[in-house]
């Protein structure tokens, strides 16, 4: 067998191990978005620490923990903290446990993010849907030889975000009186901030909003036969387009501000998404 998959089965069985529940969503948690944890009933943790095969993450925000239990009654596993390719990891290393989501037999992944925006419509604090993204620049998820239990050489990504999963999202936050934004999330390698021109240029491609994540993951997803949906959460704008510089604490004091928010509506979200 080859060696990736034995890491894979052999994480995912420790896992799942571990657990009482069998997991049916995973959520992947972004840049102090961590809260959210605090809403899932009769929670288990797992430091990763004590995962074999896993990364440990380096980054403030990204506590670094699965934890397991139910929320808004679906059965969930969150990653409270991700791998970034800026840390040094191979993407092989930043989407692995995608693969051992799959593994443990989880369909349906929600993918979140702190992100800048280019958007001029949009502000710091906005919550948005992601419907497309641009990672161009993103180290290929799937470079080398393909392991066909996996996925297919060449997935199709032309739904990677789940249509009725974004339409379901902008209509919860609807009705809790949130307005969702929808848009498209550009990939950026990081970890310094995009210059400028940058940030032009990827407005004129098509971009509302940029960060340094969520890409090599939902690549991974979609090649795996995964259900996604992608939410950002707009922390500051992006270079240029206010004339401040950015820093991460104002990521974090963003994400901190808009906390009740994105608990709600996510939370919301999942009570309802039919999987």
């Amino acid at each position: 067998m080859d060696n990736m998959m034995v890491k894979i089965k052999e994480t995912a069985e420790f896992i799942s191990s571990k657990l009482s529940i069998k997991p049916e969503i995973a959520i992947i948690l972004g840049s102090g978005l961590g809260p959210l944890v605090e809403r899932i009933e009769d929670g288990k943790e797992i430091e990763y620490s004590d995962i074999p095969n896993f990364p440990l993450t380096t980054v403030e925000g990204h506590a670094g923990k699965l934890v397991s239990g139910t929320l808004g009654g679906k059965r969930v596993l969150a990653l409270k903290g991700r791998f970034h390719y800026y840390e040094g990891y191979d993407v092989s290393q930043v989407v692995f446990p995608i693969r051992v989501l799959k593994q443990m037999g989880i369909n349906n992944i929600i993918v979140t993010n702190a992100a800048g925006g280019i958007n001029s419509g949009f502000k710091a604090g906005d919550i948005m849907a992601i419907t497309d993204h641009i990672g161009l620049f993103a180290p290929s998820a799937l470079r080398g030889r393909n392991i066909q239990e996996l996925g297919p050489r060449f997935p199709d990504m032309t739904n990677a975000y789940d249509k009725g999963a974004v339409a379901l999202f902008q209509k919860v936050g609807t009705e809790l009186g949130i307005e969702i934004k929808k848009g498209i999330y550009a990939y950026a390698k990081g970890p310094m901030y995009e210059t400028p021109a940058e940030i032009l240029a990827l407005r004129v491609m098509g971009a509302d909003a940029v960060g340094m994540s969520t890409v090599p993951e939902v690549v991974t997803a979609v090649h795996s036969g995964m259900k996604v949906m992608g939410i950002s959460c707009i922390t500051n704008m992006a270079a240029g387009i206010l004339n401040q510089p950015l820093n991460h604490e104002e990521v974090m004091k963003t994400a901190k501000d808009v906390e009740n928010n994105f608990v709600s509506v996510v939370l919301k979200f999942v009570q309802n998404w039919d999987i």
